[in-house]
């Protein structure tokens, strides 16, 4: 077994063990492909994203742990940091930042606190951004929300 199997798998006994607040899921999509994972995450309160939940796909590079591994919103969602067109998340950690001391739970609560810290100046939905530039919160706060509502409330498909 190579070293970067033995660390996912360590890592999902490691979600299993834990109740960790915003992260509902994170496993591999099946057993025999460890390089594979969905994420279900929360909505942090608070923001208008509140209520919502959103899968998200991570493919895990055979490099990993020192390479990042590749995420993707998988549910719609409007951030000036995630392409609404394919769900590309657009952090540092993902790219140019990544340690191996992250992990991919880690990976994935950052996601979640980047919903309520976006960057407009590097944004990957510029329409989203060019709200949060011009001052229009309001706007965006709404659209994010009706969003949130279309794309992200209701069950989530049994992932279990």
């Amino acid at each position: 077994m190579n070293s970067s199997i033995k660390r996912l798998h360590k890592e999902y006994a490691s979600f299993q063990a834990g109740d960790i607040s915003g992260l509902l899921l994170l496993k591999p999509v099946t057993d025999v492909d460890m390089f594979h994972w969905k994420a279900v995450i929360e909505g942090p309160t608070e923001t208008p994203y509140e209520g919502g939940q959103w899968v998200l796909d991570i493919h895990v590079h055979e490099g990993y742990p020192i390479s990042p591994p590749s995420v993707y919103f998988q549910t719609k969602i409007v951030h000036p940091n995630i392409s609404w067109t394919n769900g590309e998340v657009c952090m540092d950690i993902l790219k140019t930042h990544w340690s191996p001391a992250w992990s991919l739970q880690s990976a994935c609560l950052a996601i979640i606190s980047l919903l309520s810290n976006y960057d407009a100046s590097s944004p990957l939905n510029v329409d989203a951004a060019k709200l949060l530039r011009t001052g229009d919160k309001t706007a965006y706060n709404s659209l994010v929300r009706c969003t949130t509502y279309l794309y992200a409330k209701g069950k989530i498909e049994d992932l279990s």
